[in-house]
């Protein structure tokens, strides 16, 4: 018997995303799946478009536009499925997508998500931006994909489709998550607000002991930058900001005390390497960014310890998982482009 699992979209705005998106939604071949759309204060009908034109969707409301995260928690709350999908209003799915997603949870109540092959919508033999073949990462708080390494990213030839299953984070794209272990992590950080509050919930994951799979044989395709364009300062502003709050959060004190010295370091030349490059907007959101970290330190304390109580695996396991250097340096002054290069 398949597990019950629910499709929360969040969405805010956009008919034409809902147009693509939806058909082949429609078509997936899972017998026990419900699919809700979170409807995160819209204002062009398009949440009554999708409700009008698949009468089988669920709509759950907010009279506020709550980000991502908020659209997804108050979707995650609202429903009981066994198996909660977070699904990006820009994606289109293969037809089989959910039976191999679901399967990686079914066959092992360790592992507590997973994200299938996310494809690029325009060139579907491109990887995704936004999770490729699986999300990783290095000490420093810097992700990465199989299949995509900062702006390189690598035509699909199969060559991730046999590397081991387990990865540090799923793509909030399009992932799905066992219910019981969100309810002992916690949700999504409704103060990321959008980016990156995905790894976080996969590195509280990692703390209480489970695993993060990849599942190559289910495949997506997703339009990236749907929400914010590449070089848009929010989205660096928000990318920074939440990479450092994440490292706070989730390492011991004792780990951030040779990890936040280099990190801080990095961030200096990124600093350095926006202003030789003209880029305003960027070192902008790098000034601004630390700036909150400063001024914030209360609700970064509180953070840290509501995320420290769910430790069970030492931070040495933890960073047995991440890439052990630099990703950043690697890119920009070693040459490395795939996630290939640094393995």
């Amino acid at each position: 018997m398949s597990s019950s699992v629910a499709i929360i979209i969040p969405h805010c705005n956009g008919q034409q995303l809902l147009e693509d998106c939806l058909p082949s939604l429609f078509k997936t071949d899972y017998p026990g799946c419900t699919v809700y759309l979170v409807d995160n204060a819209t204002t062009d009908g398009s949440a009554a478009w999708a409700k009008l034109h698949y009468p089988q969707i669920r709509i759950i409301r907010s009279e506020n536009n709550l980000g991502y995260a908020g659209g997804c928690n108050l979707g995650i709350r609202s429903t009981t499925e066994e198996y909660v999908v977070l699904l990006n209003n820009d994606t289109e799915v293969r037809p089989d997508w959910l039976t191999h997603l679901s399967g990686a949870l079914d066959v092992d109540p360790s592992v507590a998500a997973a994200q299938p092959k996310i494809l690029w919508l325009k060139d579907r033999a491109k990887f995704d931006y936004s999770g490729g073949a699986g999300g990783l990462m290095d000490r420093y708080g810097y992700p990465y994909c199989r299949g995509r390494l900062f702006e390189s990213i690598e035509d699909d030839h199969g060559q991730y489709d046999g590397a081991h299953p387990d990865i540090f984070w799923a793509s909030g794209s399009a992932s799905i998550y066992r219910r019981s272990a969100l309810d002992r992590v916690g949700l999504l950080d409704e103060d990321f607000f959008m980016h990156m509050e995905e790894i976080d919930l996969c590195w509280r994951l990692h703390l209480a002991g489970y695993r993060v799979n990849s599942v190559p044989h289910s495949v997506i395709y997703h339009l990236s930058g749907g929400s914010l364009p590449a070089g848009d300062f929010r989205k660096m502003y928000l990318n920074h900001r939440n990479s450092q709050l994440m490292l706070w959060k989730n390492y011991s004190l004792v780990t951030l005390m040779w990890i936040w010295p280099a990190r801080v370091a990095l961030e200096v030349m990124a600093f350095a390497k926006a202003l030789a490059s003209g880029n305003w907007e960027w070192a902008r959101a790098i000034v601004q960014a630390s700036a909150w970290m400063i001024e914030h330190p209360f609700t970064v304390w509180r953070k840290h310890r509501q995320t420290q109580r769910v430790r069970k695996i030492t931070d040495h396991a933890i960073l047995e998982t991440m890439y052990r250097g630099s990703i950043a340096l690697r890119y920009f002054l070693g040459g490395a482009r795939t996630a290939e290069e640094l393995d």
